[in-house]
């Protein structure tokens, strides 16, 4: 039995998960598991077409980064499914297949996986080279904290004495947003800074 499975990272579109899902079909898949993740994060989909798979199997996708950023990891997939006594088979270049159930097959893995990876890890030099340029020149300002990483640093900051006004222009943000954030831990601002937000109020 043919087992299709296809996957995008989340920032991808739609598109892409439905041609993968087309070519499965077409290549005769007649299980098919597919899901939007990021391929470094917890695949449940492709755990679970693993655990499906049974003797005589074969395990389709239809480009290797689909499957794995390394050569570890593609491996370790190769390995759980010849453990099942079942193989793999990536759809790659002009319609032709890798099957891992053949030597010559094996030997290509190895090969693409280790392209892959090289490529990957090309790709993030390359990434913190930019960022070093733009940290050089004053221009990398990182990623905007999350609105739950602001209120963990206005309850630290109020936590060590600074008032809800203090903390609330130290992070660039609402009075009412820190309150919210003390209020979420149990924390209860003093009495004075209760009167002065009254005050504001009106």
């Amino acid at each position: 039995m043919l087992i299709g499975y296809a996957r995008t990272s989340t920032t991808e579109q739609e598109a892409g998960l439905e041609a993968q899902l087309r070519d499965l079909t077409l290549a005769g898949c007649e299980q098919v598991f597919s899901e939007q993740v990021s391929s470094v994060a917890p695949r449940a989909e492709l755990e679970a077409a693993l655990k499906f798979a049974r003797r005589g199997d074969t395990l389709v996708v239809t480009k290797l980064d689909r499957l794995a950023r390394s050569v570890g990891k593609a491996w370790e997939v190769v390995e759980a499914l010849e453990a099942k006594g079942a193989g793999l088979r990536i759809l790659s270049l002009g319609g032709d297949t890798v099957d891992t159930r053949s030597a010559t097959g094996k030997l290509i893995l190895t090969v693409f996986a280790g392209f892959a990876q090289f490529e990957r890890e090309m790709m993030l030099e390359r990434q913190r080279e930019g960022i070093a340029k733009a940290k050089g020149e004053g221009k990398y300002r990182g990623r905007k904290p999350t609105a739950r990483a602001k209120a963990d640093e206005a309850r630290r900051l109020h936590a060590e004495g600074k008032t809800v006004s203090e903390v609330a222009k130290s992070l660039g943000i609402g009075r009412a947003s820190v309150y919210r954030a003390l209020e979420t831990q149990g924390s209860t601002p003093d009495l004075s800074e209760v009167q002065t937000r009254g005050a504001d109020a009106r």
